[in-house]
């Protein structure tokens, strides 16, 4: 008798647990279905707007390809507008700096390339935004803000670009021995940049740097060690997508 009170003992206090615990369970099973119906959806939604975002910033290439430069400027409003947190946007905007610089609208360029510069969740992006404008800023005879523009982030994997323009807005500024110095750091740090042309800018200002600058710039020295900057250097050429220096002369 003993042993069966204490299994309806126990029966009973099963049942008063479900009863009393089952609204709990219940809402607990229906909020972690709700979550992941939720996740799913969000996740969809997020794929399906990438995929159009990338249609879309396609439909921009062809109308450029198509020298339908209008289609192309309705189709970035609207990527813009319709796609603004996409990675997509950024790139648009990086392209849309591309046409400024080619319409010489410098000032609307620079605007672009500041805001992915500043606002861009990739890093990558941001990167090569932070390099271009500083070409930009060489283009508007505004050498130093390059440098300091230059200067304001780790370049990481872009670290040859970096050096390259770096050496683009000292030689823009007269300083052919820093220009000099950089652009060796370029060549030690080439990862993809344009080997030809940046060993031509170096042969260049080798050429004509007095022994004791092209020494140092070999040994990656600080170039004002070596030699004061040379006043009568002419200015870089305005360029964005290519380089700007003593090879473009």
């Amino acid at each position: 008798m003993e042993d069966y009170l204490s299994e309806k003992e126990k029966w009973d206090w099963l049942r008063t647990q479900v009863r009393d615990n089952a609204p709990t369970v219940l809402a607990a099973v229906a909020l972690t279905a709700a979550a992941l119906f939720g996740w799913r959806w969000w996740q969809a939604r997020q794929d399906a707007e990438r995929m159009a975002a990338s249609s879309m910033y396609s439909r921009i290439i062809q109308a450029l390809d198509r020298n339908d430069r209008t289609q192309a400027y309705s189709l970035m409003g609207q990527l813009e507008r319709e796609y603004a947190s996409s990675p997509y946007a950024d790139q648009t905007r990086l392209l849309a700096a591309r046409l400024d610089v080619e319409d010489n609208q410098l000032d609307k360029a620079s605007a672009e390339l500041t805001r992915v510069m500043q606002g861009s969740k990739d890093r990558d992006l941001a990167l090569v935004a932070r390099e271009r404008l500083a070409r930009v800023q060489i283009a508007q005879h505004k050498p130093a803000e390059a440098l300091a523009t230059l200067s304001a982030a780790d370049p990481g994997a872009f670290a040859a670009r970096f050096h390259e323009t770096r050496g683009d807005a000292y030689y823009a500024s007269g300083d052919r021995a820093a220009a000099l110095t950089a652009y060796r750091a370029a060549q030690k740090a080439n990862a993809g940049a344009d080997a030809a042309l940046l060993d031509l800018k170096v042969a260049d200002l080798a050429a004509s740097a007095p022994p004791a600058v092209a020494a140092a710039a070999a040994a990656g020295a600080p170039a004002s060690s070596a030699a004061a900057p040379d006043s009568t250097a002419p200015a870089a050429a305005p360029a964005v997508a290519g380089s700007a220096g003593p090879a473009s002369k």
